[in-house]
């Protein structure tokens, strides 16, 4: 991941729609039962994209698109396991798994490096992950699901 900026904030870019400004990008691994996959997620004002990867750093299948309107439950905890806020959990662990439901009844696993703290910062993917977190938190914080 040492060169990681190089390769996803291009296609971060090219998730955006004419206009979008793009506030971070960052990558984690897609979770489900039974397999895990690579996701760049791109974060704006109105919107994160979570797109799969593919090896050669390719967009793999459709990116999923989620607005506030559309995240019916979120939930986020230190990669370890421990339990705490979503707000806090985004912005003070070196990972954090975050647990997104939609209307539609879609559920997604991200579990992602923060790049912070004790030798991280290079092996999680250096400034452009600790930023792409950093904006995710901050989406959430503005854009936290209300029940």
């Amino acid at each position: 991941m040492a060169d990681l900026e190089s390769k996803l904030r291009p296609l971060a870019e090219s998730l955006l729609e004419p206009g979008e400004e793009l506030l971070g990008c960052c990558v984690a691994t897609q979770s489900s039962t039974f397999s895990g996959r690579l996701v760049a997620i791109a974060v704006t004002r109105a919107r994160v994209v979570v797109q799969g990867v593919g090896r050669r750093w390719e967009a793999k299948g459709d990116p999923l698109s989620l607005t506030p309107e559309l995240i019916a439950d979120a939930s986020a905890e230190g990669g370890a396991g421990d339990w705490m806020t979503l707000s806090t959990a985004l912005v003070d662990h070196a990972s954090v798994a975050l647990e997104l439901r939609t209307h539609d009844a879609q559920k997604l696993k991200l579990v992602m490096m923060r790049a912070e703290g004790l030798g991280f910062s290079a092996l999680g993917g250096g400034e452009v992950q600790r930023e792409g977190v950093r904006a995710l938190g901050e989406w959430f914080a503005r854009n936290a699901p209300r029940g």
